[in-house]
């Protein structure tokens, strides 16, 4: 008699540093909430906006500090604010007329102390004012801002998840003193979205095991959204390519239509952040599209009829962008888990990129 066949076991995620990043991060939404409760932003950048004093807004970071901004970017655009989204290596190439005394800039940095960013803090004098968001308070970036935000993170060991979420938070915050004058509402959503964050990944183990049978025989995948989702987009294939070397683009799903969809087959995986109710609807028509092009698409969002990782809490649509990054997340750990690799774990890179 032939012997049974014996089904290999899917390999087990390998529980490293980066691991135990993500699973600190509610923790860390609730530190950085109770400091934004207490803080207070400059009279000078308030009463600056209000009378004209500064006419322009520039944004400016890089990586997913760049990404982290541009839900902030588009909230001070639709409020009627001149908002700009420069990623800091351009900015110091260029736009010259930014530089001037009637711009507020808000430059974002995890550590403060990255390349761009101490070029760009040694011509800080030049613009009205400088708001600094880092997790560093003593960094190149902590002590020549005039106002300081600190992203009460913690030590984070190599790929931005930690930081990339209280970013995310201290933003908004900023968002709804810049634009509303208060911040108490914006404090109510951060609440919701650190409950949201922490409900999610009590179900890690679970959620990494549902993705197994998704990625076999992947080799490419998109990240795309639009509108905020543009952020996690960005920062998604980011650390998909930090976390697992697994090559992973990003452009909005509007931009995926024109080309690339004849990419779509067996060993693609289109990921695509579902978005509210006015897109959502040409969202899963991309889906079931890449689907009949016999490629494989994963819809993210609180509606979702996929899998049950890639449905998302309900939280206000302001911190949406917070806990769309953690089915990316899982995902990271699949991958990795699939090629025998500890996700997260540098070989090539470093925490800080001090060269240009």
């Amino acid at each position: 008699m032939t012997a049974p066949k014996l089904c290999a076991q899917p390999a087990a995620v390998i529980e490293g540093a980066y691991l135990h990043d993500l699973l600190a991060q509610p923790d860390v939404l609730h530190r950085v909430g109770e400091r934004l409760a207490t803080a207070q932003l400059d009279s000078v950048v308030r009463t600056g906006l209000c009378s004209g004093r500064f006419r322009r807004v520039v944004l400016t970071g890089m990586g997913s500090s760049l990404h982290a901004a541009y839900p902030l970017h588009r909230a001070l655009s639709g409020a009627g604010f001149a908002s700009h989204w420069v990623e800091t290596a351009e900015l110091l190439l260029g736009f010259d007329a930014l530089y001037s005394q009637e711009t507020l800039l808000v430059a974002v940095s995890q550590s403060g102390e990255s390349a761009e960013i101490v070029s760009l803090a040694e011509r800080a004098h030049e613009f009205g004012h400088l708001i600094g968001m880092t997790n560093n308070s003593h960094s190149r970036l902590g002590r020549v801002a005039a106002s300081r935000f600190t992203l009460e993170a913690g030590v984070e060991s190599t790929v931005s998840c930690k930081t990339y979420v209280t970013t995310l938070a201290v933003l908004h915050w900023l968002g709804a003193q810049l634009i509303r004058s208060e911040a108490s509402t914006a404090l109510e959503e951060l609440a919701q979205a650190e409950s949201a964050v922490r409900s999610y990944l009590a179900g890690w183990r679970e959620h990494v095991a549902e993705l197994r049978p998704l990625l076999e025989g992947i080799d490419s995948i998109f990240v795309t959204g639009r509108g905020d989702s543009l952020a996690t987009a960005g920062t998604g294939g980011l650390i998909l390519k930090e976390s697992t070397r697994q090559h992973a683009e990003v452009m909005s799903a509007a931009a995926f239509r024109h080309g690339p969809l004849e990419m779509a087959g067996a060993s693609v995986l289109v990921l695509i952040f579902e978005g509210d109710e006015t897109i959502a609807p040409l969202h899963r028509r991309l889906a079931s599209d890449i689907e009949r092009g016999g490629g494989k698409a994963a819809l993210i969002g609180p509606r979702t009829t996929g899998l049950g990782m890639f449905r998302l809490p309900t939280v206000p649509a302001a911190v949406q962008p917070i806990v769309e990054i953690l089915p990316v997340q899982m995902l990271s750990l699949a991958l990795a888990a699939r090629d025998g690799l500890e996700a997260g774990r540098f070989e090539r890179a470093s925490k800080i990129t001090n060269i240009a």
